[in-house]
C-alpha cells in the first residue's frame, strides 16, 4: 500500500500546505481520504490524477476536508469520467444534496453514489476499512485501512484519545492531527504533549503529524521533542507530496 499526503494543512493553509487530503493506492485500487481546498490540484500532480480516483472517503464535513468535492466532480465530468462515489459519516448525503442544490448544473453530470457509514467495518474502493469516533466539534470518524504488509490509520480531526491509540495499535503507519504547539490553548485538536501521552505504551511502525496550522511553522523540532518525552517511537512531520510505502 502507498500513502501520499496530498494536503497536510488546515483551515488556515500556508503556501506549501493545502488543506487535508490523503491518497491510498493498493494493487491498482485508489482511494481519496478527505478533499479539502487545494487537494484537487495536488491530485492532478500524481500518477493517478483526478481521472483515476473515483472514490472519496470523508472523515467529517468541516470545510477544510470537503471544499474540493464538487470541483473534483466537475473535473471528472469534464475529463469524460462518469462515476464518483462519496462515503462518509451521517449527514454526507445531505452535504452533497446541499452542494448540488447550489450548483445544480452539476446534477446528473456523473453517476454519483453516496453512502453513509458509522463505527463499523466496511469496504470502499476495494479497501477494507474499520472506523471509530473522534472527539471533535462535529461527528468525525478515524479510519483503519487494512493492507497485506501493514495497516494505515488516519485520525481525522480530534483530540488526543486513548481509544484512538488502542484502535491504531500495531499499525504500520499512523497519520494523526497535531494542529498546534503546546503553548496554544486549544480544544478539538491535540497538542504534541497530549498526543505523546496517549501514544505512550502503544506500538506503531511510524507516526506522521498532519493537519498543521501556521502556528506550527518553524517549531516542528520542538513539537517532536515534546511528543518524545512520553512516546519513544518514530515520529515525523508530514509534508504535501510525501509518499510512504507500507
Amino acid at each position: 500500500m502507498r500513502l501520499t499526503f496530498l494536503g497536510t494543512g488546515s483551515a488556515m493553509p500556508v503556501p506549501d500546505r493545502v488543506q487535508t487530503g490523503l491518497l491510498l493506492e493498493s494493487d491498482g485500487r485508489r482511494l481519496l481520504v478527505d478533499c479539502g481546498s487545494g487537494v484537487l490540484h495536488r491530485l492532478a500532480g500524481t500518477d493517478a490524477g483526478y481521472e483515476g480516483v473515483s472514490s472519496v472517503l470523508l472523515t467529517h464535513h468541516h470545510l477544510d476536508h470537503v471544499a474540493d468535492l464538487l470541483p473534483l466532480l466537475k473535473a471528472r465530468w469534464l475529463a469524460g469520467e462518469d462515476h464518483l462515489e462519496v462515503v462518509g459519516p451521517a449527514g454526507t448525503k445531505s452535504l452533497l444534496d446541499g452542494l448540488l442544490g447550489v450548483h445544480d448544473y452539476l446534477e446528473g453530470r456523473v453517476d454519483l453514489a453516496v453512502r453513509e457509514v458509522g463505527t463499523t467495518e466496511f469496504s470502499v474502493a476495494g479497501v477494507d476499512v474499520s472506523a471509530t469516533g473522534m472527539e471533535h466539534s462535529m461527528d468525525c470518524l478515524a479510519y483503519r485501512f487494512g493492507g497485506d504488509d501493514g495497516d494505515v490509520v488516519y485520525s481525522g480531526d480530534g483530540e488526543a484519545a486513548a481509544s484512538l491509540a488502542s484502535f491504531a495499535d500495531g499499525a504500520a503507519v499512523l497519520a494523526h492531527d497535531c494542529s498546534f504547539p503546546d503553548d496554544v490553548d486549544v480544544s478539538n485538536h491535540p497538542t504534541p504533549s497530549q498526543l505523546g501521552e496517549v501514544l505512550s505504551g502503544h506500538d506503531f511502525g511510524r507516526v506522521y503529524l498532519t493537519h498543521l496550522y501556521p502556528h506550527t511553522e518553524g517549531r516542528h523540532d520542538e513539537m517532536l521533542a515534546s511528543i518524545g518525552r512520553a512516546y519513544d517511537g518514530e515520529v515525523r512531520v508530514a509534508r504535501d507530496g510525501l509518499r510512504v510505502e507500507v
